[in-house]
C-alpha cells in the first residue's frame, strides 16, 4: 500500500471499528460548520455510512483515516466524494478532528498521499474542493500543495448570522 504510507501519517480504509470514533468527530458540532451537518448522526447512521464506504466505484464516495504512524492514532478523515470517473475528477475533503493534532503538517502529507493516490492509481485528472473564506488553515493547506483558486461564491453559507464566501480550488492531477 505504497500511496498510504507517509512519513509522520498512513492512510486506511475506515473499519467498523472505527465507527465510535467516526460518531464523535461527526457530531463534534465544531465540525458542523464546515461539513454541513444539521442534525446529529446516529451509530445505525455511521454503520450505513462505513458500509457505503466499502462500496466506493457506486457510491463516488470513499474515506480514508488519518493514522499517527508513530503511536497508531486515528485523528482525522480525507474523503473523496462526488468521483467521476468518466470524466476524471473528484472533490476532496480533509478533516483533523484532534484539535491539538493540528499545525503539525498531519493534513499536509495525508492530503499529498491522497493526491498521488488519485492521480497515479485511481487517474483522476483533477481534484476540486471548496472552502469557506475565513478557514485560513486550509487555504493555506490547498495553496501549499498547488491548488489553484478559480471562483468565489459570494456569501455562500451563513452561520451564526454572518454570510461567509466559499472558494473553490482545482488542482490538475497531471500537471503535478
Amino acid at each position: 500500500m505504497k500511496y498510504f504510507q507517509g512519513e509522520k501519517v498512513v492512510l486506511r480504509p475506515v473499519e467498523p471499528l472505527d465507527a465510535t470514533a467516526m460518531f464523535m468527530w461527526e457530531n463534534n458540532t465544531d465540525n458542523w460548520r464546515i461539513s454541513h451537518t444539521e442534525v446529529p448522526f446516529s451509530m445505525h447512521n455511521i454503520h450505513q455510512l462505513i458500509e457505503q464506504f466499502s462500496n466506493f466505484r457506486t457510491s463516488g464516495q470513499f474515506r480514508l483515516i488519518i493514522v499517527l504512524k508513530d503511536s497508531n492514532k486515528s485523528i482525522g478523515t480525507i474523503d473523496l466524494f462526488d468521483v467521476n470517473f468518466k470524466h476524471g475528477f473528484a472533490t476532496v475533503g480533509i478533516l483533523l478532528a484532534e484539535q491539538e493534532e493540528r499545525g503539525k503538517g498531519y493534513a499536509q502529507e495525508a492530503l499529498q498521499l491522497c493526491i498521488d493516490y488519485c492521480r497515479d492509481h485511481l487517474e483522476l485528472y483533477n481534484l476540486q474542493c471548496f472552502v469557506h473564506a475565513d478557514n485560513l488553515a486550509s487555504i493555506h493547506l490547498f495553496k501549499k500543495l498547488n491548488f489553484e483558486e478559480i471562483g468565489i461564491r459570494k456569501d455562500w453559507y451563513q452561520y451564526k448570522g454572518v454570510r461567509i464566501h466559499e472558494i473553490a480550488f482545482q488542482l490538475c492531477l497531471k500537471k503535478v
